[in-house]
């Protein structure tokens, strides 16, 4: 059992979570799925055959720990992590100030390093253009729609406090009694000085500061006639002092170079030290909550960005102590997702346990694993993997005189993709949510299942090519390994007896054109459910 080999926090999760469920919990999962969910979850691809038959034949006990080892020190899971938090910090904004590459080298390096997690959103709040490892952490604040200070400070408070406070800003949050109008006004205040600025010398754009005159002023809609005040603060903590200069002398460095001087008050700077800190208890619970998410399916307190007293967490001892574990750890990723993963609560089966239903088994028991929709880049990689184009995809480079546009392609004015970088352009515009709509919750549409079944792309990557899948299947003249091998590359587990002579059926009555034969049962295998979801 995966217990008898997890750490000590594993242990608790899962003591908590038996504790608190009403019922039978479902049972450990099988290596087959367990293998498939946790290369998805950590690498954010499907194993190779190779990968999948040497797990399924090993008979080593431990084969799921050295696994989860082997998977969080490969150089995939630097980018499934990139990818993850990509979408959840920029949903899918994309901007031109800062470019995508920056911020993706600084997330990769951060995650291949292992960098403490209060120090990347340090950083991000930081956002110093002027050190390279950190330069993309720009795009945070540079991405299409967030140079405006309100959305700043909305997509602060949301995405790294949990608080969903828009309707706090003209008065207290209607309905929820945690918010009020002076958190939104206390968290402007350390934003409300914030501006680009284009840097003559290397030609970037800088994230600065103008000077600070004082306290902010606002009334609610509620009582126009009464003002209140209020300087950098953060919902919970202490009111910083706004430090007023004389003029003349409120500049640490005079202006140069085309920016602006850099004022001896800087609120941003405040706010990135007291925001990302063990001490902002609601900072620590938020991270926690969105990286159990990303692992887990949904969050202890769910939605993520309604973290407040009217709506706890599903089981607060568990959030109250992988909180206080990830502040002692030192704000360790790899350390928290690591003790989740070996949890049996991780590991549970998406198959109801006998005689319990769906109604006795809702997602924030975790009774049962809960099944999560593959991301656009999942989705992308997986199906190359499975088709057996992903080398050609990663070894093609694109057009530097043209950029793909998903607008031009459905319209027939240009042909498909025929590289990495163009065919994520393509699933994501497929699969992704809109620019700064949350992907929170797997939201199929008929567009996906008609891009899925009509795909002229996913067609021509089931043609009988070189280094292909379709090719490789076709030399093989025994239908039974026929079989084997389109489910252990599809679906990363063996066929069932039932599986392998509806296979040679399939295949046998349509033997005058076996080889369409092959790519259709392939086709219907990567547009299926068992597919589509990450269970």
């Amino acid at each position: 059992m995966p217990s008898s080999r997890a750490g000590e926090l594993a242990k608790r999760i899962d003591s908590i979570i038996k504790k608190q469920a009403d019922g039978e919990l479902a049972q450990v999962s099988s290596d087959a799925e367990f293998l498939r969910r946790i290369y998805l979850d950590l690498n954010g691809i499907i194993p190779t055959y190779e990968e999948t038959v040497a797990f399924l034949d090993d008979r080593d006990k431990n084969k799921r720990t050295k696994l989860i080892d082997i998977l969080l020190n490969d150089s995939r899971y630097a980018v499934r992590m990139r990818e993850a938090v990509t979408v959840m910090l920029l949903e899918r904004r994309i901007g031109t100030t800062t470019p995508v590459t920056k911020w993706n080298q600084f997330l990769e390096s951060a995650f291949s390093k292992n960098k403490p997690w209060d120090q990347v959103v340090r950083e991000i709040i930081t956002a110093d253009a002027g050190n390279e490892e950190t330069y993309g952490s720009l795009k945070f604040f540079t991405a299409t729609g967030r140079t405006v200070h309100d959305q700043m400070t909305q997509d602060v408070a949301r995405l790294f406090l949990g608080m969903n406070i828009h309707c706090a800003k003209c008065h207290d949050h209607p309905s929820v009694d945690d918010y009020k109008q002076s958190d939104y006004f206390g968290l402007l205040a350390f934003l409300n000085q914030t501006k680009t600025a284009k840097h003559t010398g290397d030609n970037k754009t800088y994230l600065v500061e103008g000077v600070s005159t004082g306290k902010l002023e606002f009334q609610s809609v509620f009582e126009p006639d009464t003002k209140h005040h209020v300087g950098p603060r953060l919902p919970g903590l202490v009111e910083n002092d706004v430090h007023v200069f004389e003029s003349g002398d409120e500049f640490e460095q005079d202006p140069k170079d085309g920016l602006p001087g850099i004022p001896k008050f800087r609120p941003r700077m405040l706010l990135a030290q007291q925001l990302a800190s063990s001490e902002n208890k609601q900072f620590v619970q938020n991270s926690v909550n969105r990286f159990w998410y990303l692992i887990m399916g949904r969050g202890l307190v769910h939605p993520l960005e309604m973290i407040h007293s009217d709506n706890p967490p599903s089981h607060p001892e568990l959030l109250e102590i992988l909180s206080a574990e990830f502040a002692n750890s030192g704000f360790d990723v790899k350390h928290l997702i690591r003790e989740i993963v070996l949890s049996d609560s991780y590991q549970r089966s998406s198959q109801l346990a006998e005689d319990e239903t769906e109604q006795s088994c809702p997602p924030e028991s975790y009774k049962v694993a809960i099944s999560k929709g593959l991301t656009p880049e999942q989705a992308a990689w997986s199906i190359m993997r499975a088709t057996g184009v992903l080398a050609e995809m990663q070894n093609a480079k694109p057009d530097p005189d043209t950029t793909f546009s998903f607008k031009d392609y459905i319209n027939d004015r240009i042909p498909a993709p025929s590289n990495l970088q163009d065919t994520m352009t393509l699933f994501v515009s497929v699969f992704g949510s809109p620019p700064g709509v949350a992907e929170v919750e797997f939201q199929p549409s008929m567009g996906q299942a008609l891009f899925l079944m009509n795909e002229k792309l996913i067609l021509e990557w089931l043609k009988p090519r070189e280094g292909r899948l379709i090719r490789k299947l076709e030399m093989i003249e025994d239908d039974a390994q026929v079989a084997k091998e389109l489910y252990v590359t599809v679906y990363s587990r063996y066929p069932t007896a039932e599986e392998v002579a509806m296979v040679e059926e399939f295949l046998q009555g349509n033997s005058q054109r076996r080889t369409d034969a092959i790519a259709e049962f392939a086709w219907a295998m990567i547009t299926s459910a068992e597919f589509r979801l990450n269970h």
